[in-house]
């Protein structure tokens, strides 16, 4: 089974499908197996990026697909080692099942208060659910300065989450990279992906973390099924 996180969020334009895409990136240059789940039917956004990517000859190849729910996601990606689910914006019915379903729950915000209100909110709603706070953490993204940053990550370790390390600096030339099929992680400019790099390698290492806790727990199983049938 694969290693699950899903990417969620009350409104759109926060950051989450950005997110998803640059951990695919990173992953897949690791050498995982990724397959980035795309669950918004109508808008289709790693699609159209998976699109881009191919055109303009991006590597590494990373498997995108349109899934209607996270069950037909999960259950079309067995042999993959890193399952990632972008979620359509806005809080439904649904995002109860990708939390869920996933190890971890990636929610992007921005450091305005219109948008770490609604973030704590939801991880509220999805503790209270019964979901481990253990497998909630935050990520801020649209950061503009220093400040700004140190600010949101404080109200939102007050409200009792955890928040990756580094941000996600506004920048065009994200924008223009992933036009281009790349995540922000492979843009040019060093100065912008270091920032970037910061936060998703922290999101890498709990992915790490997981892997392995899953593959010492089938191996754990292996032998135990060995030693029962001796």
């Amino acid at each position: 089974m694969p290693v699950i996180v899903g990417f969620v969020s009350q409104k759109g334009g926060v950051g989450k499908s950005t997110l998803a895409r640059a951990l695919a990136a990173v992953a897949a240059h690791a050498g995982l197996k990724v397959t980035l789940a795309d669950l918004d039917p109508q808008q289709q956004t790693l699609v159209q990026w998976q699109r881009a990517r191919k055109q303009n000859k991006v590597s590494p190849k990373i498997a995108v697909s349109a899934f209607g729910g996270v069950a037909d996601a999960v259950a079309s990606s067995v042999t993959s080692d890193l399952l990632i689910l972008d979620t359509i914006g806005g809080v439904n019915s649904a995002t109860l099942a990708v939390a869920e379903h996933a190890h971890l729950i990636v929610q992007p915000t921005g450091p305005s208060l219109d948008d770490l209100y609604p973030t704590v909110l939801i991880f509220h709603e999805l503790a209270g659910a019964g979901i481990a706070k253990s497998r909630l953490v935050a990520a801020l993204c649209r950061v503009l300065t220093d400040d700004e940053e140190a600010a949101a990550r404080a109200y939102l370790e007050e409200a009792g989450y955890e928040v990756l390390p580094g941000s996600i600096p506004e920048s065009a030339a994200y924008r223009v990279a992933q036009n281009h099929g790349q995540s922000l992680t492979e843009v040019r400019e060093k100065a912008l992906n270091s920032r970037a790099d910061a936060l998703i390698e922290g999101l890498l290492v709990k992915v790490a973390t997981i892997l392995a806790s899953n593959e010492v727990s089938a191996d754990t199983k292996t032998r135990a099924s060995k030693g029962d049938a001796a």
